[in-house]
């Protein structure tokens, strides 16, 4: 972030902490894109991240006195996000698998298989090999909602939000060296479930 955006945001923060509903959506609208894609990973739902990521604003706002004008509002709107991702997966049934959505994958197959006259050769894989990833991907999806919520949102934020470990353990509130076995485990965890040899 650059220091003119530091001081527009810093400048955002104090008229929301007085109260400026205008200026809290000025503030975190450029957040949200990346809060819900944050969320959807976490919880493998877009209705239900929608739900989180609008709770979490609607706390930030209520608490909005406790905001720091001089420090960046991402990492606290990424936490407090995190927290209505737990407390989501908490009510959860432990034996419940979460829906995933693939309803955009369903429509682009109609769309791939609808009228294969008006298709052009193209270098894709064949139907099998589409077909054999996509069921790759299903179960990797599904290992990810299985690891416990540690060892998820380490490995969310780190190798699919793009953060560094830092970045990560300073949101979670642990030591980078924790992010990194966190990750770790995370993965040998996903090696060990979906080997289909």
């Amino acid at each position: 972030m650059q220091a003119g955006q530091a001081t527009d945001e810093g400048d955002l923060a104090r008229k929301v902490v007085a109260g400026s509903r205008p200026a809290f959506d000025r503030l975190v609208a450029p957040h949200v894109p990346r809060l819900l894609v944050l969320a959807r990973r976490m919880l493998a739902s877009a209705e239900d991240a929608e739900d989180a990521v609008q709770g979490a604003l609607a706390s930030v706002w209520l608490a909005r006195a406790r905001l720091d004008p001089d420090r960046p509002i991402a990492a606290f709107l990424t936490t407090v996000t995190l927290n209505r991702c737990r407390d989501r997966l908490r009510r959860r049934k432990a034996s419940a698998l979460i829906r995933l959505n693939f309803s955009d994958a369903a429509d682009a197959d109609a769309a791939d298989f609808a009228n294969p006259a008006d298709r052009a050769p193209t270098d894709r894989p064949g139907a099998d090999v589409e077909l054999a990833d996509r069921e790759m991907l299903a179960r990797v999806r599904k290992e990810i909602e299985r690891l416990p919520i540690r060892l998820r949102e380490a490995l969310v934020l780190v190798t699919m939000d793009g953060r560094s470990q830092r970045e990560a353990a300073q949101l979670l509130g642990v030591s980078e060296k924790t992010i990194e076995t966190r990750v770790y485990r995370a993965r040998k965890r996903l090696r060990e479930r979906t080997d289909f040899s």
